[in-house]
């Protein structure tokens, strides 16, 4: 809309903490800078919680679990259709929020808000089909009763890639549930689980329920509410470090947790592929969200009797891509999140090239303010190159080659890893072979995009526990309860 500004998408988020269904300063009245990637200026100043500020807003939720878990599933469920409604009504205001604080294109964060959004359509009408069971013990004296209950009071913990969906997509099954929360968003992108907050507000959900906690001290304020014993629940998503540190937390109160850690996707392009086509996957699968995706490729291995022909058309594709601040017009590569993202990107970039890898095209940052790194395509990457093992998080494609199916199956399962694996043939039975093989959570079959909130999302080994999203999504905050009838 004409009518919406940067300062006034800005200045209309109230940015205090939400506790008990009231804004307040933190207790301290400590605040902390958000800026905008693409430039390094200070957007505005946010409350900085404090560990007391934590356990304020765990009392809170814990104050109103009862109550709320009484609550009719359709009025849980109407809540969330009604917040799905006014993220639709306000996509371009908040899209442009979200660019401001995170970077991303205007086009992507508008697909990323009717993205998240998605998740409170989905969960509004899971609400309501929480299914229990009855069946008659064996020898026929008694009966089972199968019940569904919350969890109960829930920490979440979201990251800054996805600042809207990932909010989204926990928010939505704890309150189809009948959990209260806790959300903690991250400090580069607070502004989004703000504006979500209000809406959710807006929308009818009863104070308590869902408090928000804003805070450059993570760990400072989060192990408290996590060894506190009353919270029964914790869902996190970002890296497989402090993924590891958070269930050695939780292991101490035995915690239920949901954990959507890091990613080492490998992309498979068979000879027999459509090239065209797994070029288009590519771009999808590594330039969404400008490479910073759990989801992202990270390791594309390419078929030795296609590999030039991908690798050119690859090139061409990744050198056109215009660079910008996000809220520019026809940009599609904006800035990394901060100087740590450009520093980590360029040394795995040096790294690989000082192992033989070809720079193809990039391989620099982009001079004048902001976090801007150039889209880059690196061909020959050898297995011992970093990029091979770590989780890149920028827009870069390491191509290597392969001979065999057996070869690039065990390569791909290689790693600690195992979201998501993306695979390209047209050959039917191979399709399905090496998607059965592939150790990972998800498979993007001739496809470059997996999520949607329809399906269950989530990784194997060392990418996490649980899933979100899908039929299964709510079960993260069920428990199962059974209750014997003697006859």
């Amino acid at each position: 809309m004409s009518t919406v500004t940067e300062s006034g998408v800005v200045d209309a988020v109230n940015k205090e903490l939400l506790i008990g269904g009231k804004w307040t300063q933190a207790k301290e009245g400590k605040t902390f800078p958000v800026h905008d990637p693409s430039t390094g200026k200070v957007l505005c100043e946010v409350a900085n919680a404090s560990k007391e500020d934590g356990l304020a807003a765990l009392d809170a939720a814990v104050a109103v679990q009862n109550e709320w878990a009484a609550t009719a599933p359709r009025e849980r469920g109407e809540i969330l259709r009604r917040a799905y409604e006014k993220l639709m009504q306000r996509q371009e205001e908040l899209a442009l929020l979200m660019t401001l604080e995170m970077g991303k294109p205007l086009a992507e964060a508008r697909g990323e808000i009717a993205y998240a959004a998605e998740f409170f359509r989905w969960f509004a009408e899971e609400a309501v089909r929480i299914e229990g069971g009855y069946a008659v013990a064996p020898n026929g004296s008694g009966r089972f009763l199968i019940a569904k209950q919350p969890v109960g009071p829930s920490l979440l913990i979201t990251p800054w890639n996805f600042p809207m969906a990932m909010g989204t997509r926990k928010i939505g099954p704890a309150v189809a549930a009948g959990c209260t929360m806790v959300i903690k968003p991250a400090a580069q992108t607070p502004l989004s689980m703000l504006a979500l907050a209000q809406i959710l507000a807006d929308s009818g959900l009863p104070d308590g329920v869902l408090n928000v906690v804003t805070t450059k001290s993570a760990g400072g304020v989060m192990e408290p509410l996590i060894r506190d014993g009353r919270a029964r629940k914790l869902s996190f998503t970002g890296s497989t470090a402090v993924g590891r540190k958070l269930l050695e937390q939780c292991a101490d109160k035995v915690l239920r947790t949901s954990m959507e850690l890091g990613g080492n996707a490998p992309f498979l392009v068979f000879d027999d592929a459509d090239v065209d086509a797994a070029v288009e996957g590519a771009m999808q699968a590594k330039m969404r969200n400008i490479g910073e995706a759990c989801t992202a490729a990270n390791r594309f291995y390419v078929q030795r009797g296609i590999a030039e022909e991908f690798s050119r058309k690859l090139t061409e594709r990744m050198s056109a891509l215009p660079i910008g601040r996000g809220t520019e017009d026809g940009v599609v590569v904006g800035p990394l999140i901060d100087e740590a993202a450009i520093q980590k990107v360029s040394e795995l970039v040096a790294d690989a090239a000082q192992r033989g890898a070809k720079v193809l095209t990039g391989g620099a940052t982009v001079d004048g303010p902001g976090n801007f790194y150039q889209p880059t395509v690196l061909t020959d990457v050898p297995g011992a190159a970093r990029m091979a093992s770590e989780e890149i998080f920028g827009p870069v494609a390491p191509i290597a080659i392969f001979d065999t199916e057996d070869e690039v199956v065990d390569k791909a399962n290689d790693t600690e890893f195992g979201l998501v694996s993306y695979v390209f043939t047209s050959e039917i039975k191979r399709a399905i072979r090496v998607s059965e093989r592939l150790d990972t959570g998800m498979v993007g079959l001739n496809q470059g995009i997996v999520s949607n909130p329809a399906a269950p999302f989530g990784g194997v080994k060392q990418s996490g526990l649980g899933r979100e999203g899908g039929t299964v999504g709510i079960d993260e905050f069920l428990e199962t309860k059974y209750i014997a009838v003697s006859l």
